[in-house]
């Protein structure tokens, strides 16, 4: 099977300041970048460990993955989550016109949002996925071609400023944890959602994750709402 041209250079033809940026604060001695493997472009190659980083999207990697974890190669998939970040808005020309901090701080839970479009991936023994906490810039400009969300400024750039931690997870285990102690079980989205301080959209992303992970089942049902518990182990 080979891959398209459009799907062997995912996460290289656009390629931003902060995909760049975090390519050079991972790559050690004797990496290859942007190396070819199984007709796929892959970001960092590592001896036998093939490393991908992603800022946003993971519905674009479905097939690159699976693909790759099917031929036998331990991938390691690298998300940039910030915890800190600044907008910065310029002119259409780039002309810099002012920069403020945003109140929002991510956290891991937040990983969800993209990690719904992979469940499958994610409990394969060669799989690991790695969130690097970071400091960033977002990078607005006044050209009139951006959302109506955003009264037409463009999302230009993101900027890496720092990498402040990292968390790791290539055990089932490692995503149960991120379920607080005091949670009931069974518990509801909603439970979820408030022992977590998420929205109850967010908690319905990590449960089916989690379910379609094999870590969590559902158990039955309170009133509407489902109940979920941990999957024993056979």
């Amino acid at each position: 099977m080979t891959s398209s041209p459009e799907a062997a250079h995912i996460g290289t033809l656009a390629e931003k300041s902060l995909h760049a940026a975090l390519k050079a604060w991972l790559a050690q001695p004797g990496d290859r970048l942007e190396a070819r493997v199984d007709g796929y472009v892959i970001d960092l190659v590592r001896g036998d460990l093939l490393i991908e980083i992603q800022t946003r999207g993971f519905a674009k990697l479905k097939r690159k993955l699976a693909t790759l974890l099917e031929r036998g190669h331990r991938v390691r998939l690298v998300y940039p989550l910030p915890v800190g970040k600044w907008i910065v808005r310029q002119a259409g020309d780039g002309t810099p016109l002012g920069r403020r901090k945003s109140p929002k701080r991510g956290r891991a839970v937040d990983a969800f949002r993209e990690l719904v479009r992979i469940p499958h991936i994610l409990p394969h023994p060669n799989f690991a996925f790695h969130i690097l906490f970071t400091h960033q810039e977002e990078i607005w400009r006044d050209d009139g071609r951006g959302s109506w969300r955003r009264k037409r400024w463009s999302l230009h750039d993101h900027r890496l400023l720092e990498v402040v931690g990292q968390r790791r997870f290539d055990t089932p285990g490692n995503y149960l944890a991120l379920l607080p102690p005091e949670l009931p079980r069974p518990f509801s989205n909603r439970e979820l959602a408030a022992a977590l301080r998420i929205s109850p959209s967010l908690a319905g992303k990590m449960t089916y994750t989690l379910c379609k992970m094999g870590v969590l089942q559902h158990t039955g049902k309170r009133r509407n709402a489902y109940l979920y518990g941990v999957r024993s182990k056979k």
